[in-house]
């Protein structure tokens, strides 16, 4: 995923446009399996409702397995990460800030062993082995697909500390060329932490609490 899309600068709207992406991803096993991670959607459904009652232009990009109730607006399902990665080629134009809140996948399938090359393997043959790989990952890309928006990104972690998850979510700025990072999971503790690329950090309770903090952010336009 190196080629970005060749978009105009704006809608036929005098809204800004902001991109949220939620829920998970997956990644096949066969034709009726896979894997993925958990997510439900919520974050991305109440910052796609707060930013439009803020006067912004919404594109909810969303995990074909979110549970939690999809925003109002315009929502476009995606399921694998290269099908997000798709969506955001076919943006109707570049957007001014992207929340790029989706559980994506970290691992793909890159071969079985143990079953036949079959579109649904069959159960009777006993155990599989899979060999993971590492998945294309859509945050690095974002930046050389959308210069001028401004972007946040997301840490969950689970093991460490808080302070070991602020510095991932920091490095994460450094290596992805984002603006913010949200920072949440066991490791960070109760709430969220809204790490800018200066690391001056805002804590925030809860996930309204949180949507309500972001949409304050990034500029109207860029």
């Amino acid at each position: 995923m190196t080629h970005g899309p060749m978009l105009s600068s704006s809608l036929n709207s005098s809204k800004p446009l902001a991109v949220v992406t939620c829920g998970p991803a997956s990644a096949p096993i066969d034709s009726v399996r896979r894997i993925t991670n958990f997510s439900t959607g919520e974050i991305g459904s109440i910052l796609s409702n707060v930013l439009q009652d803020a006067g912004w232009e919404v594109i909810c990009l969303r995990g074909e397995w979110s549970t939690f109730p999809a925003p109002e607006g315009d929502v476009r399902v995606f399921s694998t990460n290269d099908s997000l990665a798709a969506l955001f080629q076919g943006l109707p134009a570049a957007p001014n800030a992207i929340f790029h809140a989706a559980a994506l996948c970290d691992f793909q399938v890159a071969s079985i062993e143990g079953g036949p090359a079959m579109k649904k393997i069959p159960t009777r043959d006993g155990a599989l082995t899979l060999r993971l790989e590492p998945a294309p990952k859509i945050l690095p890309c974002l930046r050389e697909w959308f210069p001028r928006a401004f972007i946040v990104g997301w840490k969950y972690e689970l093991d460490g500390d808080r302070p070991a998850a602020l510095a991932k979510g920091a490095a994460q700025i450094r290596e992805c060329r984002t603006d913010a990072c949200v920072v949440n999971g066991a490791a960070y503790g109760e709430g969220f932490g809204i790490l800018l690329s200066d690391e001056t950090l805002t804590e925030v309770a809860d996930k309204c609490g949180l949507a309500s903090v972001l949409v304050n952010y990034p500029p109207a336009a860029t």
